[in-house]
């Protein structure tokens, strides 16, 4: 299966019946998925004048994303996404406001790690919903496979400007303001997602007698993880070393920049790939896109200006959205039936644990050894996985029985 997709696809799948208002829903709780850590990074350290801090909070609700992606797909495929979201949500904004009555009332840090951890663990895996509802809307094929990718675009255009908003907005006079736009865009979009009407028609997925692990139980399914924790930790490296660089340089305002540029390569290539995407067989494809993004954040360590690192930086950046449009269409092929919602979680939380990894060794990296190090440790970390994918390469089979006939949603 090539799992290409082209532009009508594309088309096809956004006209869908009923995929108007969730694809407008989900966008709009999905356009603050990277703000809401960073507004909270900013906003305890304005108010407790310390990063190390604000460091712990945002490690914080990093877990609790990890841990509360799988929980919640789990949930969302056994009683279908309507109730888990709506409850989800209910605790996000029950935990936005703890946090900020908490800094507001200079509570100790412990509690702020706390509190921080739980808006993690409560924040509306509308990524995961969306993903799988899909599956319900469109038959396997071109059009799933072009939804897929744009899921991923959509993604990743929101990891370009969700930060740089974040930013924009920690300079209001009250330095909470990203945090509560960030939590009202997020909620609003949840909610609006789940009580469509494609959603709330959306039956839970019949008990397989999993174990508890699930969807992660297929050896496939591993196998897609492993490739999703090597992106999160290649990219983690990278997003601690290019500020430190533009720091370096005396330009510290720049590094948040140049991480955008290199998304912007990375979106427009994506739409390219999703329709062309080589080597055809899913189990080469997942080692091969990883291998290639390592090797080429490799080159990052020569220039010894920021505009070289920039340009260099646009090459390898054009590497991202593919290997987040494969993880999500491999999954339609390894995924156990009946968990489409918790395997996109797994992803979610391979990644995110990725990042945490990366982003702490290449902060000790980069103080104590030197910037360079930190991008040959990310080429080196995922070089290694890449070939750990590859190894496992015979565990991404298609089955059968996961190309099943278009839903019917009334």
């Amino acid at each position: 299966m090539s799992n290409s997709a082209s532009l009508a696809d594309l088309r096809a799948a956004l006209t869908t019946s009923g995929a108007r208002t969730p694809v407008l829903m989900s966008l709009l709780a999905r356009m603050p998925i990277a703000m809401v850590g960073l507004a909270l990074l900013l906003y305890v350290q304005r108010e407790t004048d310390s990063f190390t801090i604000a460091g712990f909070v945002s490690a914080g609700s990093l877990i609790g994303v990890a841990m509360g992606a799988v929980a919640q797909g789990r949930i969302m495929d056994r009683l279908g996404p309507t109730r888990p979201m709506i409850t989800t949500t209910a605790l996000f904004v029950a935990a936005v406001v703890a946090e900020i009555a908490a800094i507001e009332t200079a509570q100790p840090a412990p509690v702020l790690v706390v509190l921080g951890w739980f808006i993690g663990l409560t924040e509306p895996m509308i990524g995961s919903a969306s993903r799988a509802l899909w599956t319900h809307i469109v038959p396997a094929g071109p059009v799933r496979n072009a939804a897929f990718a744009y899921e991923a675009i959509s993604l990743e255009v929101f990891f370009i400007l969700g930060p740089a908003l974040a930013g924009v907005l920690a300079a209001a006079p009250w330095p909470g303001t990203g945090l509560v736009i960030s939590a009202v865009c997020m909620t609003t979009g949840a909610v609006g997602f789940a009580l469509t009407k494609v959603v709330r028609t959306v039956e839970p997925a019949p008990s397989t007698g999993a174990t508890l692990l699930g969807a992660l139980a297929t050896p496939g399914m591993r196998t897609v993880a492993l490739a999703a924790l090597g992106f999160g930790t290649t990219i983690g490296f990278v997003e601690v070393a290019v500020p430190a660089a533009a720091t370096k340089a005396g330009h510290p305002a720049l590094g948040g920049v140049m991480l955008a540029v290199w998304s912007l390569t990375s979106v427009f290539f994506g739409v390219y790939y999703a329709a062309r995407p080589w080597p055809r067989r899913m189990s080469l494809r997942l080692p091969f896109l990883l291998g290639v993004f390592a090797l080429l954040i490799a080159p990052l360590a020569i220039p010894s200006s920021l505009l070289g690192l920039a340009l260099l930086s646009l090459v390898a950046g054009m590497w991202i959205t593919p290997q987040a449009t494969t993880h999500s269409t491999a999954i339609d092929i390894v995924a156990p039936p009946g968990t489409a919602t918790e395997a996109f979680g797994w992803v979610v939380t391979s990644v995110t644990l990725g990042l945490a990894t990366g982003q702490s060794i290449s902060g000790y990296l980069v103080e104590h050894v030197g910037v360079w190090s930190s991008f040959l440790a990310a080429s080196a970390a995922g070089v290694v996985i890449a070939v750990l994918v590859w190894l496992r390469r015979n565990t991404i089979t298609e089955r059968s029985s996961q190309h099943t006939e278009l839903a019917t949603v009334t």
